[in-house]
């Protein structure tokens, strides 16, 4: 362990090289509920403005006193009522918005948006996609995925020499301004992979890997071109790393094949984008992923995470640091259901502690749930966490 106090910024900078710290830093992704239920920030205001969900993510990690905070949805125009028709508050907290088109956009008080469109919009076939007109879709918008795909709710035919509106950094900006250079910031992208499942939809995303492999590739790459494209950017924009949200590219999905097929060979592509950028990059991926560590590391990452263990997941923490933990650094492992929403303080507590013996020798880990913290774990789960990573260090 290192002696002298460092920042957030620097804690998870330095674990992320697996160099030493004065403590194990500490940074877990949040439900979008949890910000909705835990900040003054109404469900539209997080959804469709920078300067609401900039404000929410701040407030939490100071209340929990997290080292990082990842953004994970990109920024949004300052202009978006103009769309707007009108917007309903109900006693429970949620919102739905009223578009001009006829959409609507339901926004639960504890949950993810829901988009409906007024006519007719449906998912494409294969045979239907112009792997042309793929760069990179964003399905939490205005106005939902769409095909081909366009920000905002007015049609339009994005160039991809010049892709992305402004207002696409607003959030990174409003962030870095806040926590000026004390929290390391880290930005989201969909893996090539997890926007061809939200293209087609999971079950049949998951057919058209078997029935139409070449296709499947064709619209890969496109995807892996925008991905790089948007991680490179949010680079030079400032940000600590890169995380590659691959949720659904675990063992419940795909097999380890599969996964060498069409998984590996595309975020290895984003991989060195950003490594090109001199930044580190992660991934994201649930569930079962213990019989494909190897895999991802091979794929160029410098950490994985979540690591969901056993029941949500097939990690275990002291097989993964014995067989990538040289490799990889680790951010994870700490249940978010079974855990952190259903046991008490101290049993979180104890629970950190353990994890904190296990991942931390060599440097290399940050504590954090698995996947996201769901939206109704108590806050006192999540303040403890620290106190765990604090206490650990004195005993060193």
């Amino acid at each position: 362990m290192a002696t002298f106090p460092m920042s957030g910024r620097e804690r998870v900078a330095a674990a992320m090289r697996h160099e030493p710290v004065d403590r194990v830093p500490v940074m877990c992704q949040l439900a979008i509920g949890h910000y909705l239920l835990n900040t003054d920030v109404r469900p539209v205001e997080l959804w469709y403005t920078s300067e609401g969900f900039a404000r929410a993510l701040v407030s939490l990690q100071r209340r929990y006193r997290f080292d990082g905070i990842l953004i994970n949805l990109l920024g949004t125009d300052p202009d978006w009522m103009r769309w707007v028709q009108r917007i309903e508050t109900h006693p429970d907290g949620s919102q739905t918005v009223y578009w001009k088109n006829g959409d609507i956009a339901r926004c639960p008080a504890d949950d993810n948006v829901q988009h409906f469109p007024a006519v007719g919009r449906r998912r494409p076939t294969i045979q239907e996609v112009d792997p042309e007109q793929i760069y990179y879709d964003d399905p939490h918008g205005p106005g939902g995925l769409k095909y081909p795909f366009y920000f905002g709710m007015e049609p339009y035919r994005p160039d991809r020499s010049n892709y992305w509106p402004d207002y696409i950094w607003r959030t990174v900006d409003l962030v870095l301004a806040e926590t000026a250079g004390q929290v390391s910031v880290h930005a989201e992208v969909f893996s090539p992979f997890t926007q061809l499942m939200e293209l087609f939809g999971y079950e049949q995303g998951l057919m058209y890997l078997l029935d139409e492999p070449d296709r499947c590739h064709a619209i890969l790459a496109a995807y892996a071109e925008g991905t790089a494209d948007l991680a490179r950017r949010f680079a030079r924009r400032g940000v600590d790393a890169i995380l590659i949200s691959s949720a659904f590219a675990g063992g419940g999905f795909i097999s380890p094949r599969q996964y060498a097929e069409f998984v590996l060979p595309y975020e290895a592509k984003v991989a060195e984008a950003v490594h090109q950028e001199g930044l580190p990059v992660y991934v994201h991926t649930c569930g079962r992923i213990g019989d494909r560590l190897e895999l991802m590391a091979d794929a160029g990452m410098d950490g994985i995470d979540t690591l969901d263990p056993p029941p949500l997941g097939t990690v275990d923490l002291e097989d993964a640091k014995r067989r990538v933990g040289h490799r990889l650094f680790f951010k994870g492992n700490i249940d978010p259901v079974n855990t952190l929403l259903k046991k008490s303080r101290d049993e979180v507590k104890a629970d950190a502690l353990w994890r904190l013996r296990v991942g931390s020798p060599g440097s290399g880990y940050i504590l954090s749930s698995a996947c996201s913290v769901s939206p109704r774990t108590p806050p006192e789960n999540l303040t403890v966490l620290v106190e765990a990573s604090e206490q650990f260090a004195r005993q060193q």
